[in-house]
């Protein structure tokens, strides 16, 4: 290919990181080709992830607000569900972000191609549009950001009627009678508990002893107190499956028992893996790890001086800020610029259901093994918290015994998702607890719930003596 029509940066994949990337990277100067298969960037997480179902969450959290203040002496009526209505709102907010990052890709002269792409050597593309049509192109340099895709189980081959996975589910064709979730981690909570606000009798099925495996159990504990599932089977297999004209017939093996049960669909959330198949790696001179991952240094460049990787591809967390953010550092390397590096001492979690699970940093089961002191702030004691109803919930700190610098925290409650970066930003400025602690924090708000954490490292806080 003639040295004119030689790309100088290609970046594949246009979701939260490879957007962030093309967008920095024009910032700083640099002529940006930009590649994916849909019409405008956005990738899984705009249309078909974070943002559908954070706005489906949204209206689950309005609906379980306003039955809850009965219980205050207002009272509503069963709200009424117009499916269509609720699905062609989604779109709209789907609709306006992504057209939105097609007009910023657009005023910072970034070359938009739709479609897929194919590596055919160390320095070229094939691309192949939604038409079928192929091109061929060359680079200089190159980000590969194709995030990741649902895992299917072999005993549950998704058809996309009875058996679904999250991208079905947020199209909400219909609001079956009975759902089963298999998996009771992030995916499976927030999308069964939407459902189960749209009025689906939804029962969980998760291999583990509990839900979120990993996720430290006093969090859990809170949202299992108003955790709004039909019924949820731990340590249970999925064993057989069988499609009827009247639903899906499932058979689920317990550790004691095994139970036959009739559900309407059955909706698989039981993780992602990356997308670093039919990329045509080999011909590029790399390779995926043996869990299907890119390896790449603090640069994010892979073992290929101009070959670069970010987001899901590259390992956990999958979670689209970390991939915007790896974006933006792969941009600045792209660009020349010195001192450039991917070094976080952090990463917040959040589970968006109701209530909301939020944690960063050290957890407690990691603690267990360091000088660390673990304070807890139930909201019980938190005036905010009681005057709107979420006194169950809690705000945790984990510092080190010696220098009294924070190593992590935790929040479970209402907006947990907007109080964790205060202690994210905590943890990466080596704060104290006496510096949250000394932080005058506004009255009356859960923010406080952090301060007085910090307080408990000291002995007793404000609004809580510890018994």
């Amino acid at each position: 290919m003639a040295n004119k029509d030689r790309k100088e940066l290609v970046i594949i994949g246009a979701g939260p990181g490879g957007y962030a990337a093309a967008f920095h990277a024009a910032d700083l100067g640099i002529k940006v080709t930009l590649i994916d298969p849909e019409v405008n960037p956005g990738g899984v997480c705009l249309y078909r992830g974070c943002i559908p179902s954070k706005a489906l969450l949204h209206l689950a959290k309005t609906k379980e607000e306003a039955m809850h203040a009965s219980k205050w002496g207002m009272k509503f009526e069963e709200p009424k569900i117009d499916i269509k209505r609720v699905a062609s709102w989604k779109e709209k907010v789907v609709k306006k972000l992504t057209e939105g990052l097609g007009q910023l890709s657009k005023a910072r002269n970034i070359e938009y191609i739709q479609g897929k792409a194919k590596f055919t050597g160390k320095n070229e593309l094939e691309v192949t549009d939604n038409k079928g049509k192929t091109s061929d192109l060359s680079f200089e340099k190159v980000i590969i950001a194709t995030g990741s895709s649902a895992v299917g189980l072999p005993e549950l081959e998704i058809d996309h009627e009875n058996i679904w996975d999250a991208t079905d589910a947020l199209e909400l064709k219909e609001i079956p009678k009975k759902m089963l979730v298999v998996g009771g981690g992030y995916i499976g909570l927030e999308l069964g508990s939407v459902y189960a606000a749209l009025g689906t009798k939804v029962s969980i099925a998760e291999m583990t002893p509990g839900f979120l495996p990993g996720t430290d159990r006093d969090l859990v504990k809170v949202f299992e107190k108003n955790e709004p599932f039909k019924n949820v089977f731990f340590e249970t297999k999925v064993e057989k499956v069988k499609i009827t004209k009247k639903g899906v017939k499932v058979s689920l093996k317990g550790k004691k028992e095994e139970q036959n049960k009739k559900f309407d669909c059955v909706l698989v959330a039981v993780g992602r893996k990356p997308n670093t198949q039919n990329l045509g790696l080999k011909k590029l001179g790399i390779s995926a790890n043996e869990k299907g991952f890119l390896e790449v240094d603090n640069k994010r460049r892979t073992k290929l001086e101009h070959v670069f990787a970010i987001g899901d591809i590259t390992g956990e967390p999958m979670l689209a800020h970390k991939a915007s953010h790896e974006g933006r550092i792969a941009a600045e390397v792209t660009a020349g610029k010195k001192g450039a590096g991917y070094d976080p001492k952090v990463i917040p979690a959040i589970v968006f259901t109701n209530p909301e699970l939020a944690w960063c940093g050290l957890t407690e089961e990691e603690a267990n093994e360091k000088d660390v002191k673990v304070v807890k702030f139930p909201w019980s004691a938190s005036g905010r918290a009681v005057a709107i109803g979420e006194n169950t919930g809690l705000t945790k700190l984990l510092i080190d015994k010696e220098t009294e610098v924070i190593l992590g925290g935790a929040v479970a409650g209402k907006n947990a998702g907007s109080l964790i970066p205060e202690i994210a930003l905590a943890i990466e400025m080596g704060s104290t607890a006496s510096d949250l602690s000394l932080t005058i924090h506004p009255h009356p708000t859960l923010s406080e719930t952090i301060m007085e954490s910090a307080e408990l490292f000291y002995g007793d806080a404000t609004h809580y003596k510890k018994s």
